[in-house]
């Protein structure tokens, strides 16, 4: 059985949650997040936290109440702190710029790399060779990441490319002659 829907979820101060049915909808200072919950999980309001457990005994039914209980949770802590992540720009040349709700790449191409950033992430670049997205919604900020380094992932030899803040790039070794 999952041991992460075992543990309630604990509202932080500010935060407000709603079931309607299946419909959860989380409220704070950062906005506002709803999800349709599963139907092989129940969702109980408790005094000491929302709480979750299988309809059944099926195996399925256990993995999606871990499962269910993990995004409310992200939810929860979306709408009250937010989720941020660093991307980093190596190599020489490299450069970002935001502006508005474009970011301009210079990635070693003939041509800049434009990105139209998705509503609801905020984008900034504190210096040319580093890139901050942030956001409410957990899955929406990976997201993001994800694909504004997909236009120049990290190459081994020379280790240039945009990676994730902390990332560490094998790095392989030339051929010999």
């Amino acid at each position: 059985m999952s041991r992460v829907a075992s543990n309630p979820i604990l509202l932080p101060d500010g935060v407000e949650v709603k079931i309607e049915g299946k419909r959860v909808t989380a409220s704070g200072k950062m906005g506002e997040l709803s999800y349709e919950v599963h139907e092989l999980v129940r969702l109980v309001d408790e005094e000491g936290g929302i709480t979750f457990t299988p309809e059944d005994d099926s195996k399925e039914a256990k993995a999606l109440s871990g499962t269910m209980r993990a995004l409310l949770h992200n939810m929860v802590v979306g709408v009250s702190e937010g989720f941020q992540k660093k991307l980093e720009l190596q190599g020489v040349g490299y450069r970002a710029q935001a502006s508005g709700n474009k970011l301009t790449l210079q990635l070693g191409f003939s041509h800049p790399v434009e990105y139209k950033v998705p509503e609801g992430i905020n984008l900034e670049a504190p210096s040319q060779t580093e890139i901050v997205i942030s956001g409410r919604n957990k899955q929406q900020v990976g997201q993001v990441c994800a694909e504004i380094r997909s236009f120049r992932p990290p190459e081994p030899y020379k280790g240039k490319g945009v990676r994730y803040s902390g990332e560490r790039v094998r790095r392989k070794e030339a051929k010999k002659k």
